[in-house]
């Protein structure tokens, strides 16, 4: 074969446009359910949830889909990955339908769960896909698209969930998957490919029980302790204990002579180096994500409508730039465009450490977009370095390890800043409620939300106990954000010491059969 022909897929980029359709229903979900929080808890417009039961319907999802991320991406390597996609597809279409009309917080949660499964089946075969069907040269460049696409379900959720609510019942936020799932499947069967590894070996049985079972104690440890405060023994039997158990999958994985994680791709640089970064960068990411919805809406007074609008820079930012960031690895190196990327997010994230409630809204609108460029040229070096690190056949290993890293941190992020928060809040507000009314006091002391739940019984006393509630969030966000920043910044550390810099071009590249030796440069 001569070096210029392109090996990639006919129907590569049609083939993209539905990968993504499949990846932004997805993605979409989640940030639709959290403006619709406030909806599900009104008993007579929503379901009478609980503030429990509201975090299960998030948690469960998120629970069931890190848990198996990564079995689900090794698995449709050996299945099929157009079989995964076609059955995560049809289990998220069910379970959207199951929670629309969910008649008990009890039944949305579990039908969430569901759709954890058909998430976690859908997620990781759409970037080996990916590998599969477009050429090394073009690949960078398509990673960048699915990048996008990751970053615009998130901007977008919001506004679109906040519509939804504005016109329909709580359930639309959910019933809108549908018709896109029923889209998803039908041009999935019609164009995309069947891919598998041509030699899956036998399957690692207990590699894959130790991954799940190990993945869903740590995931369960760090959110509950987001929830309930990590004081308590059995979050860090959780958390100990997944870790314990993800140890003794490594070592399986060292010993097995049919290992579903070749371990030693973590003593390649552009393997290990971009799945650190990615860990850090969520981690700080979405942690900041999750509180500035709160300042949004509660300390400076937007609608869900008007804070997912707000959110629009980012996405406008994630469009521009992921599919430009390709061209910017093969002219700066991925080192260098990462780099940067962290940076700006970095100095992104810092910006929460000094806005209050009087800070011109246009300099977190700027902020916002700042972030989106920053993440923009993050994710698709590191992405495409993963990948390259992986042969084509083994691709859903590559995406999976990073997809699980991924949302494991950033369900960390939102777990252990979330606890900074409550913990800063809760240490500035509590002097200044000992003359309230003994419930009044509790719920005014246990978060910003409650305060303002009292504030409304309390009469002529209501707004004084407001000002104080947002002087204490604010004050507290500015912690919780300079805790993002500096894990970030590390980021920004590990890409200058172990990221590869300029590779040659993929064409003239050898396919990485042999992980150990491969991103040496």
């Amino acid at each position: 074969m001569q070096p210029h022909e392109n090996t990639g897929h006919p129907r590569r980029w049609a083939i993209l446009g539905v990968l993504v359709i499949s990846l932004l229903v997805v993605v979409l979900d989640n940030t639709i359910l959290n403006v619709a929080l406030r909806t599900l808890a009104d008993p007579v417009h929503g379901l009478g949830a609980t503030q429990g039961e509201l975090e299960w319907s998030i948690n469960s999802y998120t629970l069931v889909f890190a848990g198996l991320l990564f079995t689900f991406g090794v698995l449709g390597d050996r299945a099929g990955r157009k079989r995964f996609l076609l059955i995560g597809l049809a289990l998220f279409g069910l379970a959207s339908l199951l929670s629309a009309y969910a008649q008990s917080p009890a039944q949305l949660i579990a039908a969430r769960a569901l759709m954890g499964v058909g998430g976690a089946a859908i997620m990781p075969v759409t970037l080996s896909i990916i590998s599969n069907v477009f050429d090394p040269r073009e690949r960078g460049r398509a990673i960048g698209v699915w990048a996008g696409a990751v970053g615009l379900a998130v901007a977008i959720g919001p506004v679109l969930g906040g519509a939804l609510l504005e016109t329909f019942w709580w359930g639309s936020v959910f019933l809108i998957n549908v018709p896109v799932v029923l889209a998803g499947l039908v041009l999935v069967t019609l164009l995309v490919p069947e891919s598998r590894d041509p030699q899956p070996g036998r399957v690692d049985v207990p590699g894959v029980v130790l991954s799940v079972v190990g993945l869903v104690a740590l995931s369960y440890g760090i959110i509950d302790g987001g929830e309930h405060g990590f004081g308590r023994p059995v979050v860090w039997a959780a958390i100990v204990g997944g870790v314990a158990v993800l140890a003794w999958f490594v070592v399986h994985e060292r010993r097995s002579d049919h290992p579903s994680l070749d371990v030693r791709l973590f003593r390649v640089p552009r393997f290990a180096a971009p799945v650190a970064m990615i860990g850090l960068v969520f981690f700080a990411a979405m942690g900041v994500m999750f509180f500035s919805s709160f300042y949004l809406q509660l300390v400076r007074g937007y609608s869900p409508l008007e804070t997912g609008l707000l959110f629009l820079p980012f996405a406008v930012a994630q469009l521009a730039f992921a599919p430009r960031s390709a061209a910017m690895v093969q002219r700066y190196g991925g080192k260098a465009v990462s780099a940067v990327g962290l940076a700006l997010t970095t100095a992104a994230l810092a910006v929460f450490a000094v806005v209050d409630e009087r800070t011109a809204i246009w300099v977190v609108l700027v902020a916002f977009f700042v972030q989106g460029v920053g993440m923009a040229n993050i994710m698709p070096p590191a992405m495409e370095s993963i990948m390259s690190a992986v042969p084509r056949e083994k691709a859903g290993v590559g995406s999976a390890v990073s997809n699980t890293v991924r949302q494991v941190a950033g369900a960390l992020g939102v777990a252990v800043l979330g606890s900074v928060l409550a913990a800063s809040y809760r240490a500035d507000v509590g002097p200044a409620l000992r003359d309230l009314p003994a419930g009044a006091r509790e719920a005014a002391g246990e978060s910003v939300s409650g305060a303002y739940a009292a504030a409304g019984q309390l009469g002529p006393a209501g707004p004084q106990l407001i000002a104080v509630a947002n002087d204490a969030f604010v004050s507290a966000m500015h912690t919780a954000a300079v805790v993002a920043a500096v894990v970030a910044g590390l980021g920004i550390l590990v890409v200058l010491r172990w990221m590869p810099g300029r590779t040659p071009t993929p064409a003239a590249v050898a396919p990485a059969a042999e992980p150990e030796l491969a991103g040496t440069a």
